[in-house]
């Protein structure tokens, strides 16, 4: 059987907004596939064999995963709520579940190894959308007896077209079958996710995770079950376009390094994403000089390790927390036959005066505070142009580089305008963050040398003969 599962099969995946193509970079260069964005933000698509899905859970910039049952780039809804309630019961009988149960199935085997937890709520973070999405409890039981049901089912590998009827009526006959197995044996238990975005639908998330719930659940006789769940069926829908899957997470993937969270822990994937924006050489000196719980230097150390990384907070309880995740890494690492510690070090300090010399730093990365759930817009205005002239004094001229995150663009912009051409910003990645829409502004470090007046910043310092 695993033999007959190493096949091509679509895996879509959430990814933070405004990521996706750093996302399909990563997708790239550690499996070598091509990933396609989805016309919804936060998602892409790449095509593998089955033998890779363990690195896919490997990669760092996605959030949660999914096999994709079927798309649809122009799916044709109906006018009336009626009319396409009954394009969602013609819907499930037609596609093709076989091969994508198989590959859930095979997911079920990896996590089992890897001793993952399960979930039992969870929460709105870890949907797969965030415009128009509701859940209803319409979704999927022992996933030890599914074998029998995809053995019963027999769909060719390749099977796309769901549209003609000879597809359906095979599906019909192998569903059947389905039923004669299962009698005494307990169902499946489900659930239907919709996250849906557009305004040209007649119907909602929750109509539309309704009325496909049904239908599904006619098809296969699971029984709905909202957080108890053994299988969770997705339907994606962005206007026209029309993604059905099935979730291989049952908890996002960004809380893979955090155990000890704060009021505002930055996600793993989206650290991430930031990092590779650096593009992080050997030997380079890392700073995370507001680093809260730690996400960013700890995603650093993990994937490149050849690179030492500082990281900071004014707040104890912040670097306690800090602290207490790295004890977590260690102690993963150890127990997985590894002896060797993290280039990694946690300072308390103050982030406008920094123990460290001036121009020692090759890149400075950090979640800045919002003004939000952490300090205030007005803190912010005294705050930003004090944090930009350090980063400034110890970051490299000419070489260094700066990856801040923020959503107080104005308070940000005006701090830049200010530190009179120390720095030079190179672009802007605009991210969700919590429903925030923010920045995340990549600086690069001019050659100006860094002095305590305006008149010492203009001009780099050659010395006199007399200073000689």
């Amino acid at each position: 059987m695993m033999q007959e599962l190493d096949q091509a099969v679509t895996i879509g995946a959430t990814v933070p907004t405004g990521f996706e193509h750093t996302a399909a970079e990563e997708v790239q260069e550690k499996l070598e596939a091509t990933a396609r964005v989805s016309k919804n933000r936060g998602r892409i698509y790449f095509d593998i064999t089955t033998d890779k899905l363990l690195k896919v859970h490997q990669l760092k910039s996605l959030d949660n995963l999914f096999v994709v049952v079927k798309e649809y780039d122009d799916y044709q809804f109906k006018t009336t709520k009626e009319e396409v309630q009954m394009d969602w019961e013609e819907l499930a009988a037609k596609l093709p579940w076989t091969n994508a149960l198989a590959v859930w199935k095979l997911n079920n085997s990896i996590k089992k190894k890897k001793g993952c937890r399960k979930r039992t709520n969870p929460t709105k973070s870890d949907q797969c959308g965030n415009v128009g999405t509701k859940s209803t409890d319409t979704v999927p039981s022992d996933p030890e007896e599914l074998w029998e049901d995809l053995e019963a089912l027999e769909v060719k590998r390749n099977q796309r077209d769901v549209s003609s009827q000879p597809e359906n009526d095979s599906e019909e006959e192998k569903h059947s079958e389905i039923q004669n197995q299962e009698s005494g044996v307990t169902p499946l238990k489900f659930r239907v996710t919709c996250n849906r975005a557009g305004d040209k639908h007649c119907f909602t998330s929750n109509d539309a995770a309704r009325d496909f719930g049904g239908a599904v659940q006619e098809f296969f006789q699971w029984k709905a079950d909202m957080t108890k769940f053994d299988v969770e069926v997705l339907l994606n829908i962005h206007n026209n376009e029309v993604v059905v899957g099935i979730a291989l997470t049952v908890e996002s993937l960004h809380r893979r390094n955090i155990t000890h969270f704060g009021p505002t822990t930055l996600r793993s994937t989206l650290a991430y994403g930031m990092l590779r924006l650096c593009k992080p050489q050997v030997s380079d000196v890392i700073v995370d000089p507001m680093c809260g719980t730690g996400a960013i230097p700890l995603e650093g150390v993990m994937e490149w390790q050849n690179s030492f990384f500082l990281a900071g907070d004014n707040n104890g309880t912040a670097v306690s927390r800090s602290v207490n995740n790295i004890k977590h890494i260690l102690k993963r690492t150890h127990d997985g036959g590894s002896s060797s510690g993290l280039p990694l070090d946690i300072v308390q300090w103050d982030l406008c005066n920094l123990p460290m010399r001036s121009s020692s730093v090759d890149i400075i990365i950090t979640d800045m505070p919002f003004g939000k759930r952490m300090g205030s817009k007005k803190k912010n205005w005294e705050l930003y142009p004090l944090c930009l002239r350090e980063m400034a004094r110890v970051c490299k001229p000419g070489t260094g580089k700066a990856v801040l995150l923020t959503q107080d663009k104005k308070c940000f912009l005006k701090a830049l305008s200010q530190m009179e051409g120390l720095w030079r910003k190179l672009h802007t990645v605009w991210v969700n963050v919590g429903g925030l829409h923010a920045g995340v502004f990549v600086l690069k470090r001019t050659a100006v040398v860094f002095g305590p007046t305006s008149v010492d910043v203009m001009e780099p310092h050659t010395a006199t003969g007399s200073q000689k």
